[in-house]
């Protein structure tokens, strides 16, 4: 008889904890929002701008909600291997720290992009 052990939350959670190095996912439920804003302000800010307005035209701009409709662990693998312009911060900042800084970006608030506007 073959016992067939599944992953906390399922097949792909598993799947992802497995490629982002962490032994399970974390809960997002409980993220720490001042920690959150603290790592945005010391590694995001500079291209994101406060409060999520990009100031650097290849990022995105997150008052204007673009990238925010992936799911955290779809950012956090994005953050992890960095992309165009942005360093990849896998083994710089842990997962804690990355879907603490993501819970905080999620509480900007959304406005659409004006014309003439960064993305």
């Amino acid at each position: 008889m073959r016992i067939h052990a599944r992953a906390p939350g399922g097949l792909l959670a598993g799947i992802l904890a497995g490629l982002l190095g962490a032994a399970a996912p974390v809960a997002a439920d409980a993220a720490d929002l001042a920690s959150g804003s603290q790592t945005y302000q010391t590694r995001c800010v500079g291209c994101h701008g406060m409060g999520g307005r990009a100031v650097n035209p290849n990022a995105p701009n997150f008052i204007a909600g673009e990238r925010l409709s992936q799911p955290d662990m779809v950012l956090m693998m994005s953050i992890k291997t960095g992309k165009t312009k942005c360093p990849p911060f896998f083994g710089v900042l842990s997962d804690r720290q990355l879907l603490d800084a993501i819970a905080y970006i999620r509480t900007f608030p959304s406005q659409p992009a004006q014309p003439g506007q960064l993305r």
